[in-house]
Formats: C-alpha cells, structure tokens, sequence
C-alpha cells in the first residue's frame, strides 16, 4: 500500500487535504442522490439552494454566495438552464452581461424533494461521522477520513434512511393499534 504522502506533510498541504476531503464528500454524496433518483452532481444543489433562499439572484451574486468562482458559477448555470432547473434573464440595464437566474418550476420541485428526501440524511451522514472528533485539526481530518474509510457517507446516508423508515414505520403501526383501542 501506498503511504499517503499529503497527509504527511501535514500543515504545508492542509489545502490540498481539505480539497481532496471536498471532493470525496462530494463524490459520496453524488452517489447517493443518485441512488435517491435524481442524477445531479452534489455541487448544483448548493447553488440551487441559494437561488430559491434568495427568491433569485445575478451570477455574480450566486458566485458570491456559495463561495465559488464566478467562471465555475457560470458553468453550473449553462448545464442547469440546459437541465430546464432554472432560467437565466438578461438585466434590462445598460449592462446585458448582468444576468438573473431563478429557479423553473421543475427546479424548485427538485430542491424540494431534495429537501425532504435527500438533504436531511446527507446532514445527518456528516454529523454522525464527525460526531465525537477530537485533537488538533490535522488529527481530526485523520479521524474523518478513517471513518468515512469503513463507511462511506452515500452508504452512512443510506443507512440514516433506512432506520428513519423503520422508525416511522414502526411509530404508524403503534399509533394505528392505539386509534383501534
């Protein structure tokens, strides 16, 4: 096996460390809103998130608000409109290179069904393998790693589903045998 010569640099190559976290949890949430139904990168819904939070928004704006570089935002938009998720209007003003962005109605049903479906097992994945971290940051992203090693976060979000099935399963049946005392 090959040593992981990043983390081994420990402090002098955090950014590409944190980089290549983002990348993994991206991946791994990619994989399961993909098993939920939906073939979306995990990336787009932030930026869909922010578009139906602010009723709209420039891409200058929507850039700004993930914290992602506008030419990336750009990008995103072109693939979302083509998607039918969103609409991108010209500004009426002297400036037509500014340009709003507002989701479709297919857009906002999907960050809705994203919202009840998708995102709250994605949270939870998260905060159950980050649950507990302790030392100095660089042991803490060990420890992050090495857990989403045994379990990845679309088989840890999957797993979250799946007993809040059976817990909501379970609470209908008792609520049922209590309505037919």
């Amino acid at each position: 096996m090959v040593d992981d010569f990043v983390r081994q640099l420990g402090h002098l190559a955090l950014g590409t460390r944190l980089k290549r976290l983002g990348e993994r949890l991206q991946s791994e949430t990619t994989r399961f809103i993909e098993a939920s139904g939906v073939a979306l990168p995990a990336s787009w819904f932030p930026l869909l998130a922010a578009i139906e939070h602010a009723g709209g928004l420039t891409v200058g704006g929507l850039a700004e608000a993930v914290g992602v570089s506008q030419p990336g935002v750009t990008r995103s938009v072109g693939k979302l409109a083509e998607l039918g998720l969103i609409t991108v209007v010209a500004h009426e003003s002297a400036d037509r290179r500014r340009r709003s962005v507002q989701l479709t109605a297919a857009g906002a049903a999907l960050v809705a069904r994203a919202r009840a479906e998708v995102w709250p097992y994605v949270e939870a994945a998260v905060v159950d393998a980050a649950a507990g971290l302790e030392g100095s940051l660089l042991d803490q992203l060990a420890a992050l790693e090495a857990r989403l090693d045994r379990e990845p976060l679309d088989r840890r979000a999957g797993r979250l589903r799946e007993a809040a099935a059976v817990t909501a399963a379970e609470t209908a049946t008792a609520e049922a045998a209590e309505a037919a005392r």
